[in-house]
């Protein structure tokens, strides 16, 4: 085989092997296969309709948004400057979890601090401003303010330990992949 068709399989062994178990379950659970289908072509195009918007505001990003600004706002010695934007960054974005991971790796790209930019990440997953609001008014501002308060603990927590348990090359490492995703 050649080494670009390994190349291929590598980069969709998950895809290759997912469309094998669909086959099988459409096999032997025809019913069950077609939910699963029908499932799986509404959230492609959940997905479809929320990525290109995503791509082009990176796109803007990159060209708008010098290195040296994001490094001076979040990169290693921004502090709580970095800390605060990045909280608003992730509760201000609109879009699904799987939307942030082009964002996280763009902010890698240009320099932000790695535990800036698992900050966003946990913001993104947790505090969203509209689902504050929603809790707010059904589950009482009470309940709001003790889960957002613990959540903005534990996200910052949570970044501070993995950045300092990672070592220079394992951050490295993370950096490097991600400008190789960012193309």
């Amino acid at each position: 085989m050649s080494e670009r068709f390994m190349t291929l399989f590598k980069r969709y062994r998950i895809f290759l092997l997912l469309l094998v178990v669909q086959l099988a379950v459409m096999l032997v659970f025809p019913q069950t296969g077609s939910k699963s289908l029908q499932l799986t072509w509404s959230n492609l195009g959940e997905m479809l309709s929320v990525l290109p918007p995503i791509f082009i505001l990176l796109g803007l990003l990159d060209v708008w948004v010098k290195r040296e600004t994001m490094i001076k706002y979040m990169g290693e010695s921004s502090g709580i400057i970095g800390i605060l934007l990045a909280f608003f960054i992730g509760s201000a974005a609109a879009g699904p979890l799987y939307a942030a991971f082009p964002v996280a790796a763009m902010l890698l790209k240009k320099g932000s601090k790695l535990s800036n930019v698992l900050i966003m990440l946990g913001a993104w997953s947790t505090t969203k401003i509209p689902l504050i609001l929603f809790e707010a008014s059904s589950l009482g501002p009470k309940f709001m303010l003790i889960r957002l308060g613990m959540d903005l603990i534990g996200i910052a927590l949570i970044a501070y330990f993995i950045e300092r348990i990672l070592t220079k090359e394992e951050k490295e490492a993370i950096i490097k992949r991600a400008a190789e995703q960012e193309g």
